[in-house]
Parts: C-alpha cells; structure tokens; sequence
C-alpha cells in the first residue's frame, strides 16, 4: 500500500513540475515570439557565433514546454531546455552572472530555476500522468 502512495506522490510531484517549468518558460517563448529574436541575433553576433542558432529559442522556449505540458517526450525536452539554459548563462549574463541583484537574488536566478526543473524532468521522467507511455527510457 505504502508503495502505491509513494508511486502516486511522485507522479503528482512530477505533474507539478513539469506543469510550473513548461507552463512558465512558454511565457518567455510566447513573448519572444510576439517581439522578435533580433536581441539574441545580436547577442550571438558579438560573440561571434552563427545568428542562425537562435532558431534554438523557439525549440527551447516553446516546442519544449508544450512537450512537457503534455507530458510528450518529456525527458528529451527536459534535456532540451536544461543545455541551452546553462548556454544562455555564459552567452547573455557573464562575468556578471553570480552576481547579486537589488532584491537579494543571483543575476542568473531564473536561468537556474529553469534549469533544475528541466533536469529533474530529464532524469526522473514524466511520471504516470502522461499523454503518451512509450516503452523507451529515453523517449518517456
């Protein structure tokens, strides 16, 4: 009986993850897509990388949320969201980046926040309450 509860919990537990990380980031893709990727353009052009990659933003900030909220995929999409989280750390917000903000937070707070909800998705899984169950590990 215990083992069921625990099952539950952690399903539950993981619903609340992926809904609060794919349901939050959505937002920031949703408003770059509505304003544009010209600043990330150019933040990749000073860094002297290949404008083209911002075409990763929408993958990250919209096709992966929206597979999270279905619970599609969930562990690449974790995957998905965690790397370029950890990119975007050291392309927009170095040598600043652990630094303290007004408020008492690091500069790179929400980066972080994202991050760690998408690795526990990425290495937990999805849990029970899913759209899709595919037997592959990876592909759950």
């Amino acid at each position: 009986m215990q083992d069921i509860k625990t099952q539950s919990n952690v399903s539950v537990s993981m619903l609340l993850i992926r809904l609060s990380t794919g349901g939050l980031l959505l937002f920031h893709g949703a408003a770059k897509l509505s304003h544009g990727h010209s600043f990330i353009r150019e933040i990749l052009a000073e860094k002297g990388m290949p404008e083209w990659l911002w075409l990763g933003v929408p993958l990250t900030e919209v096709f992966s949320p929206v597979l999270l909220l279905l619970g599609v995929f969930t562990r690449m999409a974790g995957a998905g969201i965690a790397l370029p989280m950890l990119i975007t750390i050291f392309l927009a917000h170095m040598p600043g980046a652990f630094n303290n903000t007004d408020t008492g937070g690091l500069m790179v707070e929400l980066n972080l926040i994202y991050m760690s909800g998408a690795l526990s998705i990425a290495f937990a899984g999805p849990g029970k309450f899913r759209v899709y169950n595919p037997s592959t590990y990876w592909l759950q």
